[in-house]
């Protein structure tokens, strides 16, 4: 047999949790840095990545199923039509690059800065797609 141990009762044990904020790790939601360039679902960051900050962001997106956004701000690099989808790509190819899959060019050349946001993928080590995406000159 077990020995006796004195129960704490449920509710006290959720308003620890709740106080501590230990909650979403128990339920398994992923935890965001709120200073950092991820949201869940389609919010958009306040302060978005950039290429030089997308190098140190890029280990640390949350561990989740669901979708993830990210925003990132910078010059194109690449802009690229196949006459149904625009293929926009951030940062140098030697760095992290970041491409936005949108429906439209917009007029983008490379050089013109944007911010991007949209539905996060990793594609090994330095590659990120963003997909759907928005792209928006950059304010």
């Amino acid at each position: 047999m077990f020995p006796s141990y004195r129960r704490v009762p449920a509710g006290l044990v959720a308003t620890i949790l709740v106080l501590t904020g230990t909650t979403s790790v128990l339920r398994g939601e992923p935890v965001i840095d709120p200073e950092g360039p991820f949201r869940m679902g389609e919010g958009y960051a306040e302060r978005p990545a950039t290429c030089e900050t997308i190098k140190r962001w890029i280990d640390q997106a949350p561990a989740t199923d669901d979708r993830i956004t990210l925003t990132i701000a910078g010059p194109l690099a690449a802009v690229q039509w196949d006459g149904t989808l625009a293929y926009l790509v951030m940062c140098e190819e030697k760095d992290v690059q970041v491409m936005c899959v949108t429906y439209s060019k917009e007029g983008r050349n490379v050089g013109d800065t944007v911010l991007f946001a949209g539905g996060y993928a990793r594609y090994g080590a330095r590659r990120i797609m963003l997909d759907p995406c928005l792209a928006a000159p950059e304010e």
